[in-house]
């Protein structure tokens, strides 16, 4: 397919890159020329001037901006310069209401968009093994599938436009709370003389087995954070949550409790710290 993607961050760069090596025609943009630069020169295609220039005449394109309003600007930049009938694939992580907006702008200009926020991490998009939950018109999501697939282990659709959205605040909402049991888990085997790479080895083939035990454990035990989902990132995506909760009359009690404690990660220095550095304030001096 002819193909662009805007936004070329931790996540967007190596996604945009296995689009390239399933054979899509690219054109990339990113606000830092300088990653789109380097981008072109690792993965070719072209670079765009613009967002509307990497667009031009695009099947598909693909964001993976900041937030609400990064996507809303970029949107009604790019749009117009899609060929007719073209979809919108939004990875970035947004509100359920931004996505029903941009679908609805979409369709009045003979377009199509699919909300596609996505999970696996840094790691996961340089692997190419990313799950993405997708919202939109059922169509829409077929014709973008392929692409989708390209640098995903897992796609499903979810439901209309924003399902995408909700099911990816499930997700937060479910790391919100294996991060903080691990943090206490860790914390406890500590003040109990215990080692924690002796208890990660005894309880880890059991019912309390998670990705983020396998693959954060050691590194919460050392103290190690400069790396993974930031914590900035976190509050973003649970103040998504919380507010969408605000809409629906859910009761999220632990989830706003963990956003709290992750305020207090903030107010440590750790605002690019991975989300697993809820260890470091309950072992802070």
């Amino acid at each position: 397919m002819k193909a662009a993607f805007i936004g070329l961050g931790v996540m967007g760069f190596p996604m945009a890159g296995h689009l390239a090596r399933a054979g899509h025609r690219m054109a990339v943009f990113n606000r830092s020329s300088q990653k789109t630069q380097r981008w072109v020169y690792t993965h070719g295609g072209r670079a765009g001037a613009t967002a509307a220039d990497a667009a031009a005449g695009a099947e598909v394109v693909f964001l993976c901006v900041g937030n609400d309003d990064d996507v809303r600007a970029v949107a009604g930049e790019v749009l117009p310069a899609m060929a007719p009938g073209a979809v919108l694939v939004d990875c970035t992580t947004t509100s359920a209401v931004l996505a029903r907006e941009m679908a609805a702008l979409a369709e009045s200009g003979g377009r199509a968009f699919v909300d596609a926020p996505v999970s696996g991490g840094q790691a996961g998009a340089e692997a190419g093994q990313l799950t993405v939950m997708c919202g939109g018109d059922p169509e829409a999501f077929e014709r973008a599938r392929p692409a989708i697939e390209a640098f995903a282990k897992a796609v499903r659709r979810m439901g209309g436009p924003g399902a995408g959205q909700l099911a990816k605040m499930v997700n937060q909402i479910c790391i919100a709370g294996v991060v903080q049991g691990l943090a206490e888990g860790l914390h406890f085997a500590r003040r109990a003389g215990l080692e924690p790479a002796e208890v990660y080895a005894a309880i880890s083939k059991g019912a309390a087995q998670s990705w983020q035990m396998d693959n954060r454990w050691a590194t919460m035990a050392e103290g190690k954070f400069d790396f993974g989902f930031a914590v900035d990132w976190m509050r973003k995506d649970l103040g998504l949550v919380l507010d969408e909760a605000g809409r629906n009359g859910a009761s999220l009690d632990m989830t706003r409790l963990v956003d709290g404690f992750y305020a207090e990660v903030q107010a440590m220095g750790g605002r690019r710290w991975d989300t697993s550095s809820l260890v470091a304030r309950l072992e802070k001096p």
